[in-house]
């Protein structure tokens, strides 16, 4: 390996630079992987557009990027698996292993998480818009022979739909709305539509996001907007929805959620609504018994969703919209905002 690597490294709002940096050391229970593929993520755009994600604001200098199709390129001694020159893709986020919520099987709660590509530790972590990344052996997860590199690198996002789903309870049936027309969102949809619901139907005040999501067949869309929205929604479900996925990380579409989820129905909360918090209607989640449920990144869901891909019941690659080399990553960044005809933009790295 050369003593340096390409990577894409953000130095700040509007600030990154595709330059050449050093490689990672391979340490003890760690492998070095060959990046392949990776996808550029909604935190990343929030760290390219404004500095930092959320409330992690980074300290220094580091690489985007943690969804993302690999070849092992070496694993250390003390590594049994995954094998040198095996396809896989990863859970980025590395949880601890001893605390009680890992010991739960609850590690996407555990307060000693490193997340690739992300400032919400110092110094930052380093991610997967490189030419080389390592991670702990554990968060490795084979792919199938036959499985697309672009389809592996979006695993990930994947992932993030269906533990929300699974957070949600039994959907067989259910009448469903998603908020938010971006990647997770339609991740969202076609997983409640392959678990059963039905309506599965979106919302999104970008026009051609609403289109984007008939064409992968939502059963209806609405504009959050529309003067008309109450009476379009009782003709879609009666009384309100029975479980409405929020995943676009709006304040006004959260509080509209409480409006059109019916009495004793549930609301899961996926999007990220930036750093200050917002008003909910106590009152109103009281007298009709709503149940409003967090979901965070995933829990130990990757084997599960490999298995689903792979056996044909989600169909991923209808998401991808372009690829860019790694050269290309301003570009490529800038491509991800366009919300009308993109969902979902990755690098080829190798």
């Amino acid at each position: 390996m050369s003593d340096t690597m390409l990577a894409g490294v953000l130095h700040g709002a509007k600030d990154l630079r595709v330059e050449r940096v050093a490689p990672p050391t391979l340490r003890p229970g760690m492998v070095l992987l060959r990046v392949r593929r990776a996808g550029i993520c909604g935190s990343d755009m929030h760290y390219f557009q404004h500095g930092y994600c959320g409330c992690f604001v980074p300290s220094g200098p580091f690489i985007l990027g943690h969804e993302f199709t690999a070849e092992v390129a070496a694993v250390a001694d003390d590594v049994k698996s995954p094998a040198v020159g095996s396809r896989v893709t990863v859970n980025p986020a590395r949880a601890c292993g001893v605390c009680e919520y890992c010991k739960a099987g609850r590690g996407n709660l555990c307060r000693r998480t490193i997340m690739l590509g992300s400032g919400s530790t110092n110094p930052p972590t380093d991610g997967a818009f490189a030419e080389f990344v390592t991670v702990r052996g554990d968060q490795c997860h084979v792919l199938p022979l036959l499985m697309d590199d672009g389809v592996g690198a979006l695993m990930e996002p994947f992932a993030v739909a269906l533990h929300a789903v699974k957070r949600a309870g039994v959907l067989a049936g259910k009448r469903v709305l998603v908020t938010g027309g971006g990647p997770i969102g339609l991740l969202v949809m076609l997983t409640a539509r392959a678990f059963g619901a039905t309506p599965v139907v979106l919302s999104d005040v970008v026009e051609g996001r609403r289109h984007t999501a008939l064409k992968l067949h939502a059963d209806a869309v609405l504009d959050p907007a529309a003067a008309h929205l109450p009476e379009r929604v009782r003709e879609l479900t009666g009384d309100g929805f029975d479980v409405i996925f929020e995943a676009s990380g709006a304040p006004p579409a959260l509080r509209q959620a409480f409006d059109l989820v019916r009495p004793g129905g549930t609301i899961v909360q996926i999007g990220t609504i930036g750093s200050e918090d917002v008003g909910l209607p106590a009152n109103h989640l009281m007298v009709n018994e709503t149940q409003f449920i967090g979901s965070f990144r995933y829990g130990d869901v990757f084997g599960e969703a490999i298995r689903l891909v792979e056996a044909g019941r989600i169909h991923l690659a209808p998401l991808l919209s372009e690829v860019f080399s790694l050269v290309e990553l301003p570009r490529a960044m800038q491509r991800s905002f366009a919300k009308d005809d993109v969902i979902k933009v990755q690098l080829q790295i190798s």
